[in-house]
């Protein structure tokens, strides 16, 4: 079976669901995410997803967060892994330089307006908005902490950005996009617009691949894959889609966010099943959405919500339309799915110790 895994953006409160929601996944079936034909990531989904292609499994990085030492295990760089970052993403540094006046893409602004109907609401806004005042260089030096190469070892992981100029999406990784280290991808996934610096990767700046879609599903349509699991954590299946938990008037704006994700969520997944590939859409629940609450880059719940995840989508993978799906899945290795015995030093294989071969291609 060829299966895919497409995981979206969310924050820092959507890269902890992703982390709680493979964990359960893993559990549940067996299955190593790492072992993916294909795996996809957008923002947040982008990080995550480099980690697992760099064969992190679920289980280390629910560990990892919660503040568990591993005494004797060293990362890829030589340092102990007991040193890395446990932030999640949720480090916040000024750009070094001055603040841009005016727009941040008037070409995107311009052309955009050129043709409206063709755009999303966010396409339309992004070129007017100034460029970010923070630095992605936090999201950079947790990645090169984990994975020191200038890509994972991985036979397909891609990590979806927007040219800021044109509004082109584009997977690093993916043939024919441009070259780019492993961590300067992740990061132009990751930058939102208005808030985070583009990244400049190869004379061209880059933002979030979350301005195109949450979740870029339809990149693995046609790809002769079985199965595709899709992690999407800004949308719902609760309330019509909107997910609305409260009566503040955020909650509202929130709720037509997760709608409008859905809806492209939904339309993505069509195109996909429509040459014959399986899809399995898991969405955060009531129980997420009450935890992530109204700011999805805050690290503060950032444990409670893995929890939360790992109970939510344990259930949900137990439901017998997903377990049916999900049964053909191939099993990974044991300490993929789960913690090893004895001491950290004699694991096998569960933090990179290779560097890249070859380019993934």
């Amino acid at each position: 079976m060829k299966v895919g895994l497409v995981l979206g953006a969310g924050g820092v409160a959507g890269g902890a669901w992703l982390t709680g929601a493979l964990q359960a996944i893993a559990t549940e079936t067996g299955w190593d995410p790492g072992s993916a034909d294909r795996i996809v990531g957008t923002s947040a989904g982008s990080v995550i997803g480099a980690f697992t292609a760099a064969g992190l499994p679920p289980w280390f990085m629910v560990a990892h967060s919660k503040g568990e030492t591993f005494e004797g295990l060293t990362g890829p760089d030589g340092r102990p892994a007991a040193d890395a970052d446990r932030s999640g993403g949720a480090v916040f540094r000024l750009h070094r330089g001055l603040p841009s006046v005016g727009p941040g893409s008037l070409k995107l602004g311009l052309s955009t307006l050129a043709r409206p109907r063709r755009h999303t609401p966010l396409e339309l806004t992004v070129g007017w908005l100034p460029r970010g005042v923070m630095s992605t260089d936090p999201i950079s030096d947790i990645v090169r902490r984990t994975v020191p190469w200038q890509w994972v070892d991985h036979p397909s992981f891609w990590a979806v950005a927007c040219d800021y100029a044109s509004g082109r999406r584009v997977g690093f990784g993916r043939p024919g996009a441009p070259d780019a280290d492993l961590a300067d991808a992740v990061a132009a996934s990751c930058s939102i617009p208005g808030f985070y610096r583009p990244v400049e990767i190869g004379g061209r700046r880059y933002v979030d691949g979350g301005v195109r879609s949450a979740s870029n599903l339809d990149l693995v349509a046609g790809l002769g894959l079985d199965l595709v699991i899709c992690l999407n954590p800004t949308s719902t299946r609760v309330g019509g889609g909107a997910g609305i938990v409260g009566l503040h008037p955020l909650d509202r704006v929130l709720g037509l966010n997760r709608a409008a994700s859905g809806r492209r969520l939904g339309s993505e997944a069509r195109r996909v099943r429509a040459g014959g590939t399986e899809v399995v859409l898991i969405q955060p629940g009531s129980e997420d959405l009450a935890v992530i609450g109204r700011n999805m880059m805050s690290g503060k719940r950032r444990n409670e919500v893995i929890e939360t995840a790992i109970r939510t989508v344990g259930r949900a993978v137990r439901l017998p339309g997903i377990r049916e799906q999900l049964t053909g899945l191939p099993q990974g290795e044991a300490h993929k799915i789960e913690r090893p015995s004895g001491p950290p030093e004699q694991w096998p294989d569960i933090v990179p110790t290779a560097p890249l071969s070859a380019r993934a291609a």
